[in-house]
């Protein structure tokens, strides 16, 4: 993934918050489903097709002051794991 990248989530996901800030992805036309916590969940938010990597990145540190040196490498992979179960592809 590059940092220009603008990744999308799937429109037809379900995101389902729970109380202790953990959520599921679910795929309603697969019956797929995917465990992420809160940090996933605020990057999950922000793939919207506008917000590059950098953009996320940005944005999450922001968020979480203490963010570590390599997190970008880490939101990254997530991103990668969400378009190879097909929950997200990339805005052209």
């Amino acid at each position: 993934m590059k940092s220009d990248d603008r990744p999308l989530a799937d429109p037809m996901l379900v995101l389902r918050e729970e109380f202790d800030d953990w959520a599921i992805l679910f795929d309603p036309d697969t019956g797929d489903s995917f465990g992420v916590n809160p940090v996933s969940v605020f990057i999950f938010k922000h793939l919207d097709g506008r917000n590059t990597l950098d953009d996320i990145m940005h944005k999450l540190s922001v968020e979480c002051e203490d963010a570590p040196d390599d997190a970008e490498q880490y939101v990254a992979e997530f991103i990668d794991s969400l378009v190879q179960k097909g929950f997200a592809g990339f805005e052209q």
